[in-house]
């Protein structure tokens, strides 16, 4: 019997939700619509592919020629399409429920489009826990694919990992498919018929499989891919290097699953991906666990130890990046609202869970969109309309004060009709949270500047340069900038940013550390009070209609400063959409720094968001605005994102019983 190999290969297709349509557009003129091309004119290529959800329904509104390709490839059994949480979730950190709504929302959105609801799924971002076994069983998957780096954590034998094996968790079985490393670093950057001989090294006598499912965004949008894979031909020449092949065979992985049998029982630790799991570390211990993986590889003992470098778990990021954290326990709260209203939930609602659960800006490494803006704004944008929808029929109390985010520090919820704020009870007594209903959007959705283990990198002066005649680098490979980064780029907050963040200053100048302490409230307002050296400092917080109100009271004459700081977030960032409008006059927009002496009043109008605020302040003050940005990394390079516009108003104290009164007003807009 000669010897042949099984080449299981799989691509994955994702957006986040929120993304910009012209960048969904690229993505399907420079990957999407190609791979699908190429692939339809070889019918003996037999392949599998998970397209999430939303992305699906875009492209099928969008570009219906190509998804009819789609459609014909499944018929004649060619293609096999595979399901998974429908907008991307990560299945681990959502609840049961929220796992099955997902699972048969995207294999229901199959079934209709296709003809038939898949038994097979893929994994977001391969985060595997052992508890979403039950959901993926009880939806009707029989397996799924995970990393061979998940089997040999596991202490798996290397070379035992040609086929799929078995797990069980509380009754229920599934079957794990581990996806060979080897082969996402060779496929598409190796020459072609260097993969292709590399496939025919797997070859034995019996049963083998080489199992490959990875991002198809790798065939044509990472850095270089497209001229790689099309223009200069890798994808046809894989294909045709496959099927000629004597010793190759294609399938899908639903025929190999049904004439298969496992390789036997497994249980695998709580894991992702390698890089994932450096990139769920804090800055300091990411470090370490950098230097530990070059000295392995170093010694040339990388291989024989990586299963026993594991770094960190996916859900650190909620440790790492308080932000994270906050989006995703206000997300659980409103599952937890939802899925107690039986008959009276709907489907919009159960559309706007599965938007605030999709994976992208809950995490940040060398993708993940934390730190993209328009990401948190489709989260937030779904949690404030799914809260607004679940008020109008299970009304909740005007206010609630509650550990939303499990720190230890209690936060007050208060709203009416048209706005909430969400202030935290430290020492700031600021707004984290300001939700306008009607505009469907949180002003106080910003981040932080924090330290990241790869910022090192950013002074220096190195880049990933590819030899074309031995391939392309990958993304991993490379350091490369989409902005120029400088030291004064890498300053980093103390603490996170908010709306009405106090200080204040002495005669001097010196700062006077304010606590303060929560000594009142009705359903509508919140009372603080301050001990200075010079006296009480008393701040109310207040929401009427659709204004937010902070009153600051001196108890008696006082002499120095007060200075607040608001971090807003306007969805235009640096754009030509967002503008300052001030005595009728536009004098900026929000990127760039603005000064004015006894303002009272300015506007800031976004035609992104659709909507206007207006500030005003009782006493003169004076002004200024900064943008705030923040220093990342992606596939695309180190890059320089705004993500709040940063207002100081300071006013000088000098009047006995002096009082203050700031508001927001916050309007719809239609701005030319």
């Amino acid at each position: 019997m000669n010897p042949t190999i099984s080449l299981l290969f799989g691509v994955h297709a994702h957006q986040p939700v929120g993304n910009f349509t012209e960048v969904l557009d690229d993505a399907h003129q420079r990957c999407y619509g190609p791979f699908i091309r190429t692939l339809y004119r070889y019918p003996r290529f037999r392949f599998a592919a998970h397209f999430s959800g939303w992305l699906l329904e875009y492209l099928m509104q969008r570009f219906p020629e190509d998804m009819q390709l789609l459609k014909e490839m499944v018929a004649r059994g060619q293609l096999e399409m595979v399901g998974a949480g429908d907008t991307e979730p990560v299945l681990a950190v959502i609840p049961y429920a929220d796992r099955m709504s997902q699972l048969n929302a995207l294999s229901a959105r199959l079934e209709q489009a296709f003809g038939e609801r898949p038994r097979g799924a893929w994994l977001t971002e391969r985060v595997w826990e052992a508890t979403v076994v039950p959901a993926l069983a009880d939806a009707g998957i029989d397996y799924v694919t995970v990393d061979d780096y998940h089997f040999l954590c596991a202490g798996q034998n290397a070379a035992r990992l040609n086929g799929f094996f078995t797990t069980e968790e509380d009754g229920r079985s599934l079957d794990l498919y581990p996806i060979s490393e080897a082969l996402r670093y060779r496929l598409p950057f190796a020459p072609a018929h260097e993969a292709v001989a590399y496939i025919e090294s797997l070859a034995q006598t019996g049963e083998a499989a080489a199992i490959y499912f990875d991002d198809i965004e790798k065939f044509g949008i990472w850095p270089e891919t497209y001229e790689w894979v099309y223009e200069k031909g890798w994808l046809t020449q894989f294909i045709e290097g496959v099927l000629a092949s004597p010793v190759i065979r294609t399938e899908t992985f639903s025929e190999h699953h049904a004439r298969a049998r496992t390789h036997g029982i497994v249980y695998l630790p709580t894991t992702s991906y390698i890089e994932m799991n450096e990139w769920t570390l804090p800055a300091d211990v990411a470090a370490r666990y950098d230097g530990l993986i070059a000295a392995s590889k170093s010694a040339g003992r990388f291989e024989s130890e990586k299963a026993f470098l594991r770094g960190g778990i996916w859900k650190n990021f909620f440790s790492v990046y308080p932000e994270s954290n906050w989006m995703h326990k206000r997300m659980l709260g409103l599952s937890a609202r939802l899925n107690q209203l039986n008959a009276r939930r709907t489907p919009r609602m159960d559309a706007l869970l599965h938007e605030a659960q999709a994976n992208d800006a809950y995490w940040h490494g060398l993708f993940g969109g934390l730190y993209l803006p328009h990401l948190r704004r489709a989260v937030y944008h779904a949690i404030v309309e799914l809260e607004g929808l679940l008020d109008d029929v299970a009304p909740r109390p005007a206010m609630q004060r509650v550990d939303m985010d499990k720190d230890g520090i209690d936060e007050v919820l208060f709203h009416n009709a048209s706005l909430q704020a969400v202030v935290r009870l430290d020492s700031s007594a600021s707004v984290i949270e300001l939700d306008a209903y009607a505009l469907r959007h949180n002003f106080g959705d910003t981040l932080r500047r924090q330290v990241e283990h790869y910022h090192h990198k950013t002074l220096g002066n190195a880049s990933g340069q590819a030899n074309h005649s031995e391939g392309i680098s990958s993304a991993h490979d490379r350091v490369s900038f989409k902005h120029q980064v400088t030291p004064a780029d890498l300053a980093y907050d103390a603490q996170g940013r908010s709306l009405f963040r106090d200080t204040l200053l002495a005669e001097d100048g010196q700062a006077v550390a304010l606590n303060y302490v929560l000594t009142g409230s009705e359903d509508n307002r919140l009372d603080f009070v301050a001990q200075t050296p010079q006296g009480e400092l008393h701040k109310q917080v207040s929401l009427q209609a659709n204004e937010l109100n902070v009153t600051y009271q001196f108890a008696r004459a006082m002499r120095g400063s007060l200075i607040t700081e608001l971090n807003l977030a306007m969805p235009s960032c640096d754009g030509p959409a967002g503008r300052f409008v001030l005595d009728g006059k536009i004098p900026g927009g929000f990127g760039q720094p603005l000064e004015v002496e006894g303002l009272q009043q300015i506007a800031l109008e976004d035609a992104v968001l659709g909507g206007r605020l207006l500030l005003s302040s009782s006493r003169p003050a004076q002004f200024s605005s900064q943008p705030l940005f923040t220093v990342s990394q992606s596939e695309a390079g180190f890059e320089k994102i705004m993500q709040a516009v940063t207002l100081l108003l300071r006013w000088p104290m000098q009047e006995k019983n002096g009082k203050i009164a700031v508001s927001l007003e916050i309007t719809t807009a239609s701005i030319r």
